[in-house]
């Protein structure tokens, strides 16, 4: 088992991108983000960060069915209306709202 102090300082002066605005910033100020929402399984996995501002703002609920419904709706490789389309189609209803 690693211990904690280890893990910590194989961050030392590392750079990384806040997903959420694009800020470049030392990896010890950024806070962790697990697409899978289970940032405490760590084996096999590569994170992706946010800055503290971007942390604060972002919904911490459960996100169970979000990966894989934005994987569905095509995110990141389709248009933002193509995407946006999919994506309302695949978490409303089918009912007619006329």
């Amino acid at each position: 088992m690693i211990s904690s102090s280890r893990l910590r300082g194989s961050d030392s002066g590392q750079q990384v991108t806040c997903i959420a605005c694009g800020e470049t910033l030392d990896r010890e100020d950024a806070r962790e983000y697990d697409k899978h929402g289970d940032r405490w399984t760590r084996e096999g996995k590569t994170f992706e960060y946010l800055c503290k501002p971007c942390d604060r703002e972002y919904c911490h609920q459960n996100r169970e069915g979000l990966e894989e419904t934005l994987l569905a709706a095509d995110a990141g490789r389709t248009d933002r209306k193509t995407f946006l389309r999919r994506f309302c189609e695949l978490t409303t209803d089918n009912e007619n709202f006329d």
